[in-house]
């Protein structure tokens, strides 16, 4: 029953995107596209009980690269948002006599439904498909050093923007969060090694299905966009809560990073006409 349900989520993640794909073909609604990056650093918390009992703190990098246009939904109220995250850190037991790596990749994509409140604030709401894949590394660890993450699920995204000045300077604020709802995670049990797993061919549950009550977690973005000459820059601070209990085995990964980069305004095809930007986010 579990390994069923693991395979219908992998099955929607994998459609997902091809349907999304399907409904993106008017010129008009899906020429202005929308594309950031930004890298930045901050620090981790790092705990995984399968791994060692205590808390791992240190540095952590991360890579963030998003894209937003419009689509053909409901009247074209609907924009489609993709976001790929990448981050590695470094972490210290708090006696300083162990380290922790981990190194975790994230995607979304994501449907959302704009509510223009005025001239300058949109709010957005919508779902999302999340999907997360990496591993943690124990380096004092020797029968379990390492602990794979894979995990999936289908999260409430919001999202607020709001453009505004200070003297005749542009700016647009940014906040989003996203909450997951229900997914499936892969998790060794209690006491099981990978050699057991893979090679021994334990039975187990190792896809758990997961939600509020064993996987409470947010991620959260505040960005703020401001002109330099010709360029757009953006810099923005994530907030990464992941959370989980399943199998006996508790985890949890919180990320803070400060982060800088640029936005760039694409056009698929030339033209003069002007076309309205996602989620109000209009040329300066």
């Amino acid at each position: 029953m579990r390994l069923n349900l693991f395979f219908i989520f992998l099955w929607l993640g994998i459609s997902f995107p091809a349907i999304l794909s399907a409904q993106m073909d008017s010129l008009d609604a899906t020429r202005y596209i929308v594309r950031s990056t930004m890298i930045g650093a901050g620090k981790s918390n790092v705990f995984d009980t399968y791994l060692s009992p205590l808390e791992y703190e240190g540095p952590e990098i991360r890579f963030l690269h998003e894209s937003m246009r419009m689509t053909r939904l409901m009247n074209g109220h609907v924009s489609v948002q993709n976001l790929l995250q990448v981050h590695f850190s470094y972490a210290k037991n708090p006696a300083k006599t162990g380290e922790m790596y981990s190194g975790l990749a994230n995607w979304n994509i994501a449907l959302h439904y704009q509510f223009p409140v005025s001239d300058r604030l949109k709010i957005l709401f919508g779902p999302m498909l999340d999907v997360n894949g990496g591993v943690v590394y124990n380096r004092r660890n020797s029968n379990n050093p390492a602990q794979a993450k894979a995990y999936a699920s289908f999260d409430a995204s919001a999202m607020l923007v709001y453009k505004f000045r200070i003297a005749r300077y542009p700016m647009i604020l940014r906040y989003q969060a996203n909450l997951p709802v229900m997914g499936a995670m892969f998790s060794p049990e209690f006491g099981e090694s990978y050699y057991e797993m893979f090679v021994l061919d334990h039975k187990g549950k190792h896809v758990t299905f997961t939600s509020f009550h064993n996987n409470p977690s947010i991620r959260q973005l505040l960005t703020l966009d401001f002109p330099v000459r010709k360029l757009v820059m953006r810099v923005g601070y994530v907030c990464d809560i992941q959370q989980s209990k399943v199998n006996h085995l508790k985890t949890h990964t919180y990320s803070h990073d400060f982060m800088i980069g640029f936005v760039k305004n694409l056009y698929i095809f030339k033209g003069k006409r002007k076309v309205s930007m996602p989620c109000g986010l209009t040329p300066f």
